[in-house]
């Protein structure tokens, strides 16, 4: 998504540090973003208990090599600080209470007890100040910066590295104050003593804020992947609402862009059902009345057509058709889509009942199915596309539908089509009627039909 960023120096700047801001992004796409967010602040927060419980562990097991009946010992008091803060913050990740305020201020309370910890070990240990710039728990200091990179937020990582390295400096200065006697040009004496090599002290620091630099910049390149992602995830979802799951699956699985035009011969099972004497309904009905009867009956007939393994094709109004094979490939199509009926029908029994019960006028819904090849795939122009199937079967289907008033039933198929139900294992509920060599509007020759329910 761009941004018109010309004239705009502090949007460019947010830009560059955090990748997408969330100017322009829908609200849906934000909470996502956040959802993501706050379990990455569980995740560093166990993460950060396990550091501080290995290195609680290592610190009591480990020989002390100072006087143990000293009177101050700090490292115990920095280890349960950290313990118990980071315990908070973990419970308050898990009650999704975490506000930035507060998590910047953890972030650079996670430094300052690190930092506190190393500065403790001259006292522990009796020894000058800067006995502490030769303590390799400064090695910590790269993991709290890293862990920061999990919430793909490069504010945070900066503010870790930039506040390590402040602080490190800090006791660079303090171990130098104690006097000049304490610094030392060679490198020998500066690694077998407590005196100080400046060249050393600030290639820590360099090496600090080049990682934090390195990874503040990773985190902005992932956060914009993550958005697109997050993005486009919500796309999916969204399409999956406006199509059939199969059909958005196979919008965003698409290897190549989708074109008109482009489509696949397969056999198929085409379902249409339609609301008898609508029009006279939709007269008689409130527009209000009307969109709510039009969402229960779509609902209802939807949810039995896809748990048969069918796909909705579109809603037309009154009527839906539906595939069995085409979107979505089966074995077992036109066994499916006849089971698909013989539940519909039982479907709509039901709902006449509960119409009947509230004093409501019960609706006479009529399918119909038919089998045999299709073309589906795409038609329209590339900048407007639907996913459609088109063939004989989509015409008979819908001129059978038609011809179940004349017939006086509720649902019929062709003799074909129930054969080749019966051959991929279909079992009829009840006994079948054929209608031999019926005479249906539209169709030329009379054909065999099997009535499905009368």
């Amino acid at each position: 998504m761009s941004v018109p960023l010309r004239g705009r120096p502090l949007t460019m700047l947010k830009l560059l540090l955090f990748g997408e801001t969330g100017l322009g992004l829908p609200e849906r796409v934000r909470t996502a973003i956040g959802r993501q967010q706050a379990q990455s602040e569980i995740l560093i927060g166990w993460v950060q208990l396990g550091v501080v419980c290995v290195f609680g562990t290592l610190y009591s097991l480990s020989p002390k090599t100072f006087d143990t009946d000293v009177a101050i010992t700090p490292v115990p008091w920095a280890l349960t600080a950290y313990l118990a803060f980071t315990g908070v913050r973990l419970l308050l990740g898990y009650r999704n209470a975490l506000t930035r305020w507060f998590l910047t201020l953890s972030v650079i309370v996670d430094m300052a007890l690190l930092m506190g910890l190393i500065w403790s070990f001259h006292i522990q240990y009796e020894q000058p100040t800067a006995f502490v710039l030769k303590a390799p728990t400064l090695l910590y200091v790269f993991i709290f910066i890293a862990l920061r990179a999990l919430r793909f937020d490069a504010f945070f990582v900066l503010l870790a590295g930039s506040t390590a390295a402040v602080g490190w400096l800090f006791m660079v200065g303090m171990s130098v104050a104690e006097g000049t006697d304490g610094i030392t040009r060679d490198f020998v004496l500066y690694m077998t003593s407590t005196q100080i090599l400046l060249g050393a002290e600030f290639d820590k620091i360099v090496s600090i804020l080049v990682v934090t630099a390195i990874l503040a910049l990773a985190i902005v390149r992932a956060r914009r992947l993550l958005v697109r992602s997050v993005t486009e995830g919500a796309a999916a979802e969204d399409l999956s609402r406006f199509f059939s799951p199969e059909v958005a699956d196979q919008i965003t699985k698409a290897e190549q862009r989708i074109e008109p035009g482009q489509g696949e011969l397969v056999d198929a099972a085409v379902l249409f059902c339609d609301i008898r004497g609508f029009t006279q309904l939709a007269s008689e009905l409130s527009p209000d009345a009307l969109m709510t009867l039009l969402a229960e009956y779509e609902a209802r007939m939807g949810k039995t057509i896809q748990g048969r393994g069918g796909s909705i094709d579109k809603y037309l109004g009154d009527g839906i058709m539906a595939t069995f094979g085409a979107a979505s490939r089966s074995e077992t199509w036109a066994a499916d889509a006849l089971s698909a009926v013989d539940e519909l029908v039982t479907v709509t029994e039901a709902w006449q009942e509960d119409r009947r019960a509230v004093g409501a006028r019960p609706l006479e819904i009529g399918f119909a199915v038919a089998t045999g090849p299709v073309i589906f795939g795409a038609v329209g122009d590339p900048k407007r596309l639907e996913y459609t199937v088109i063939g004989d079967a989509v015409n008979l289907a819908a001129k059978l539908e038609k011809h179940n008033k004349a017939a006086g039933v509720v649902a019929l198929t062709t003799e074909q089509a129930y054969g080749t139900a019966r051959a991929q294992g279909y079992v009829s509920p009840r006994r079948r009627h054929v209608l031999e060599k019926a005479a249906v509007g539209g169709v030329e020759q009379p054909i065999n039909l099997v009535i499905l329910a009368p």
